[in-house]
């Protein structure tokens, strides 16, 4: 892979990155735990794009009726991608002492979810070149930080305040993962392309909606003056 297909691969995931560093004011995180969990997210794309490449044989969504699409959509992307990234902060951040504030949550989420844009990114662009690694700069990558903001704000919520800190965490990945479903069922439907753009226009309503999610968060961490 040429070093300019690379960089485009690699730095919309950087931005959002840097972007979500720093949103978090009041006490930001050691670089150490995010770049491990960045990692832990680009080593989840191996198990899921595996998956994925299975069912997407198996299926062939794009060939049959709208119940393999959303079979393909909810199963094979959604759960599989979600549980692996949910996986990752679960077992790695959410346990950390470094993770001391609600907004935590978001931070070390998105830094998982953006590893695994950014391998899954580096995959299509050398299968497929800079236009698609183009277009999924401004679609691909940006869901997965609705995806990721919204594991993280439950995640917040889970370790700081919650009695049932379990069913928080479970609500988090069930509403990821359903906003992803929805999301790649528009993406793989091949009846409209006014749906493509319903895709579209609802990611960037989620971004939109997700700034106010860092704010609640932001609102309630200690470490404000």
């Amino acid at each position: 892979m040429n070093p300019l297909l690379l960089t485009l691969a690699i730095l919309p995931g950087l931005l959002l990155s840097y972007a979500i560093f720093r949103a978090d004011k009041y006490e930001r995180e050691p670089l150490v735990p995010l770049l491990v969990c960045f990692g832990l997210g680009a080593a989840a794309t191996f198990p899921a794009l595996e998956i994925e490449r299975w069912a997407f044989l198996s299926l062939q969504p794009y060939e049959k009726g709208w119940g393999v699409v959303l079979l393909t959509a909810f199963l094979a992307v959604a759960l599989n991608e979600e549980f692996f990234k949910f996986l990752m902060l679960r077992c790695a951040a959410y346990p950390w002492r470094f993770f001391n504030e609600p907004l935590d949550g978001i931070v070390y989420s998105v830094m998982v979810a953006m590893g695994f844009a950014t391998a899954e990114n580096i995959f299509y662009a050398w299968r497929f070149g800079a236009e698609t690694a183009f277009v999924r700069a401004f679609t691909a990558v940006p869901a997965h930080l609705v995806f990721g903001i919204v594991t993280g704000y439950y995640s917040g919520l889970a370790k700081f305040g919650s009695r049932q800190p379990a069913r928080m965490l479970l609500q988090g990945f069930l509403v990821a993962f359903l906003l992803h479903g929805v999301y790649d069922f528009l993406l793989l439907q091949n009846w409209s392309d006014w749906l493509l753009v319903l895709a579209t226009l609802s990611l960037y309503l989620c971004l939109y909606y997700c700034n106010h999610l860092i704010k609640e968060h932001l609102d309630k961490s200690p470490f404000k003056a």
